[in-house]
């Protein structure tokens, strides 16, 4: 039988999608035409932003900072709307798995993981709403001179260009939005070409939980015109963008010109560090191969994709990980029993391939699957798991970002080994050790350069800050870190006497 989305279209009761400027829903001259990657149909419409439409959105949210209420408004007001926005956003749970299923395809069972869930998504909004009555500024006795107060204040940065990719729009989106909005900055989103549907249903739930018109704004389209238009404008202060390295560097030069401050997260090539005294290697080969398979199929930033694996537990290790790669299911997204997604597109699809290619080419030994899936699932863009084993660091599937399900197996013999293996990357999002030596999980973690280490098993969660060292990117998000990211620290000082300072 042929594999088909379009009655969950109709279920969900999809309709057109809309720009919001201004706290206007209008349309626009173009739109893009979304198929689904699981089945190539056509799911929907929404609007292509153009540069003018980008202008109106961009002065909207620069009029509601400078002359709104928003940036003035008093802690308690700010609490209530998050507050409230994160009730909807639990509210709306399941309307909105379902329009992230036509959106990317990633399956209805993935909705037990929390750091790509709903869930996570309202509990970062909650937790930045807690940060707004309570982060402030100092004062500070004088160093020299009269009498005088010296104060500092945290004040918002300005206008935002939130950035989504397609990958996880939920967390990403709540990211960037929470505590942009809980400094008092507006914010133009722009959420991705291939996961826009869901996100302006949640742009339409900010909207009912009363943010004021104009502090956000939605603006969809691919990159060019919409994103370039986006970046490129002089009323923007800050760019925050999650998205390929490639683009990061775009963001970056285009910057300069105005001094905007920037926040990237860039992607990763993270390891997994593996030892013979790990609690279960098995636990250990499920987590990697599950961050390369199971719902996003490896379309991950922080996914292990190295598994640097002692040698005493190489072959069992490789032995399980081939096990779990034959137990994923593919299909209808919103079939329970379907556990991971077709890449985004057949662009996305035709990378992949060249990679599993030139693994082989380079020497790498595939120990299973790397196929294009075919019968019911030939329109989509399903590629089996793919194992790589005797993969040496210097190969490019060990040292490349391939963003599909592609598990790279390279051995090591110890500490110092595995070390240098890990940290001999242009990236460093994450890292996962597995051991039961808290000695030695405590002494590499403070080796590795990553911005976040796993020890026996990673989680991503509302307060903790989230972003890499190296290529993968700049600055944070999540917890006080982020929040202070969308404010600018502003000096005062004022003498308490005639005499002069």
């Amino acid at each position: 039988m042929t594999l088909t989305v379009q009655p969950h279209r109709e279920t969900l009761g999809l309709k057109d999608g809309q720009l919001l400027i201004g706290g206007q829903f209008r349309a626009a001259e173009e739109t893009w035409t979304h198929r689904h990657p699981a089945t190539a149909e056509e799911i929907g419409t929404f609007a292509i932003a153009s540069e003018r439409d980008v202008d109106d959105a961009v002065r909207a949210a620069r009029k509601a900072f400078d002359e709104g209420p928003w940036p003035t408004s008093r802690a308690g007001s700010r609490v209530k709307i998050l507050r409230r926005y994160g009730d909807l956003l639990r509210e709306h749970a399941d309307e909105l798995r379902g329009l992230q299923a036509l959106d990317n395809g990633v399956p209805l069972s993935f909705k037990q993981v929390y750091a790509t869930s709903v869930e996570i998504a309202a509990d970062i909004f909650d937790h930045h709403a807690g940060w707004i009555d309570k982060v402030g500024g100092q004062t500070l006795p004088p160093y020299q001179g009269g009498d005088h107060l010296a104060m500092t204040f945290r004040e918002p940065i300005g206008v935002v260009a939130a950035i989504l990719p397609w990958n996880a729009p939920f967390v990403l989106f709540a990211q960037k939005l929470a505590p942009a909005l809980a400094a008092g900055c507006t914010v133009v989103l722009k959420p991705s070409e291939y996961a826009s549907f869901c996100v302006i249903r949640m742009v339409e739930l900010l909207v009912e939980a009363g943010v004021p018109d104009g502090v956000v704004n939605l603006v969809t389209g691919p990159g060019d015109p919409t994103g370039e238009a986006l970046v490129n404008h002089p009323l923007v202060d800050k760019i925050s963008f999650t998205g390929s390295r490639e683009v990061g560097k775009r963001i970056v030069q285009a910057s300069a010109g105005t001094m905007k401050r920037v926040s990237l997260e860039l992607g990763g090539k993270s390891p997994a560090l593996v030892f013979a005294d790990a609690p279960n290697i098995g636990l250990a080969a499920m987590t990697a191969m599950g961050s390369v398979t199971m719902g996003l199929s490896g379309q991950a930033c922080v996914a292990q994709t190295r598994a640097l694996v002692q040698r005493e537990v190489h072959d069992e290790f490789v032995a399980t990980a081939q096990m779990l790669a034959g137990a994923i299911t593919f299909g209808d997204p919103f079939d329970p029993a379907v556990l991971a997604c077709p890449l985004i597109n057949a662009r996305q699809l035709d990378r992949v391939m060249g990679y599993i290619s030139r693994g082989q080419e380079e020497g790498a030994r595939l120990v299973t699957g790397g196929q294009r899936l075919e019968g019911d699932f030939a329109a989509g863009n399903f590629v089996s798991p793919a194992i790589f084993a005797d993969v040496r660091n210097d190969m490019t599937v060990a040292r490349e970002e391939i963003f599909g399900p592609v598990l790279t197996v390279v051995p090591f013999d110890d500490e110092d080994e595995a070390v240098r293996i890990a940290n001999d990357t242009e990236y460093g999002l994450g890292a996962g050790l597995y051991t039961n030596d808290v000695r030695r999980a405590f002494r590499l973690a403070r080796r590795l350069r990553a911005g976040t280490v796993g020890i026996n098993g990673y989680q991503l969660e509302p307060h903790l800050p989230f972003g890499g060292f190296k290529q993968s990117g700049l600055g944070r998000e999540g917890g006080q870190s982020a929040y202070e990211a969308y404010t600018e620290l502003k000096t005062v000082m004022m003498p308490l006497t005639d005499e002069l300072m």
